[in-house]
């Protein structure tokens, strides 16, 4: 049967004292609270939490059964995925759910990034590049690769990334989650400066999303138990596509592994991109939504720098990208990223997302990555009336 998400909470700006128990619970309980339920209607708790080093816990999945005594002695399941960790608790517990394996999951994300330094940070997440071939690169080094690719085949994508960093942290500026409020200048980001130095060419700091810690929830229940619920959104697709590891083995500017999960959720739909009213994007680089704006099919290939100049992925455009501020101003911890994505999404469905809210949107998609565009998660959910 076919599944739903209720609304959540979703949290990314914290301060240095965040406890990923704590924050793993709150978000638990306030999307419970939310939905109108407790711990014993709940059958099964899904984590998704990526880690690789950057807390010393290592066995988390039953962080969340402390929200609540009910739900003590339910299972509870740790998904990780590189950057795709949210997703991927998202659609296991789905699958749960459609399986009939239960029939109400509990879904959180949590990441903890700030107790290592910049240096420790690359180190973790480099740990999701193919060893062999990029175990000295770090995830700049990596997406610095794919806009190296893309200027050699299509020319400079360094002014659309400069405008996609402008306008997320425009966006993140309505959004009191975010992990930034504050406004970026084009010329700014244009030019490398003391301020705002070249990472790996050409990606500067201005092109790079946060370390961030965060935590967020979501429920997932059967099409059949939703007349018990105060609001509600249907998953229309959820497909998710694994691409080769190495870098080597990929055209880096097709974006391929993105491209099919796009395609693949448009046909599960039964819509096509013009249906879409907005979608939130991972933006862990500003060059990974300039390719994921033409992977999704709203520009040509090699054409999304025009489409973003026109300002079509703006509040007013086209479709809205990233209203939330995005990986970049919203900010990245790598396990909730994915969970909070669907949290955002529904929040708009819902008529619940404050002063990034959208008038009358239907359908709202979202996009979760992992590595260097290896997993590709696109889920596109529908208002449903109750």
């Amino acid at each position: 049967m076919s599944p739903t998400t209720r609304r959540r909470s979703t949290s990314c700006a914290v301060p240095r004292s965040f406890s990923s128990t704590r924050t793993t619970r709150e978000a638990g309980a306030e999307a419970l609270a939310d939905a109108g339920i407790d711990g014993s209607q709940v059958d099964a708790v899904w984590l998704g939490h990526f880690n690789s080093g950057l807390v010393p816990d290592g066995f988390c999945s039953s962080m969340a059964i402390g929200i609540d005594e009910a739900l003590r002695f339910k299972p509870a399941i740790r998904c990780e995925n590189a950057c795709a960790s949210g997703a991927a608790a998202v659609y296991s517990a789905l699958d749960a759910v459609r399986s009939g394996r239960v029939r109400t999951a509990l879904v959180i994300g949590a990441e903890k990034m700030s107790s290592r330094d910049t240096v420790g940070v690359a180190q973790a997440l480099s740990g999701a590049a193919y060893q062999p071939e990029e175990a000295q690169m770090s995830f700049p080094d990596i997406f610095a690769r794919f806009a190296q690719a893309y200027g050699e085949r299509f020319g400079s994508p360094v002014e659309a990334m400069a405008r996609i960093a402008v306008k997320n942290h425009g966006n993140a500026l309505s959004n009191p989650l975010a992990q930034l409020h504050k406004p970026l200048d084009l010329d700014f980001c244009l030019e490398p400066s003391e301020r705002n130095p070249m990472i790996s060419p050409p990606l500067k700091v201005t092109d790079c999303s946060l370390i961030s810690d965060g935590a967020a929830a979501i429920v997932i229940t059967r099409a059949d138990m939703v007349g018990d619920f105060r609001r509600a959104v249907r998953f229309l697709a959820a497909e998710q596509v694994n691409d080769v590891l190495p870098l080597s083995r990929k055209e880096l500017a097709d974006f391929a592994g993105p491209r099919l999960a796009f395609r693949k959720a448009y046909a599960a739909a039964g819509v096509r991109l013009e249906d879409i009213d907005f979608a939130e994007v991972h933006d862990c680089f500003t060059i990974a939504e300039l390719l994921t704006v033409e992977a999704m099919g709203l520009a040509e290939q090699g054409q999304g720098a025009h489409v973003i100049r026109e300002g079509q992925t703006e509040r007013g455009g086209r479709l809205p990208v990233n209203l939330s501020g995005g990986l970049k101003a919203k900010g990245h911890p790598v396990g909730a990223t994915g969970v909070s994505m669907h949290a955002l999404v529904t929040r708009q469905l819902t008529g619940r997302a404050g002063d990034i809210q959208l008038p009358d949107a239907r359908l709202g998609l979202c996009f979760n990555m992992g590595g260097g565009a290896v997993v590709s998660c696109v889920s596109i959910l529908e208002t449903l009336k109750l």
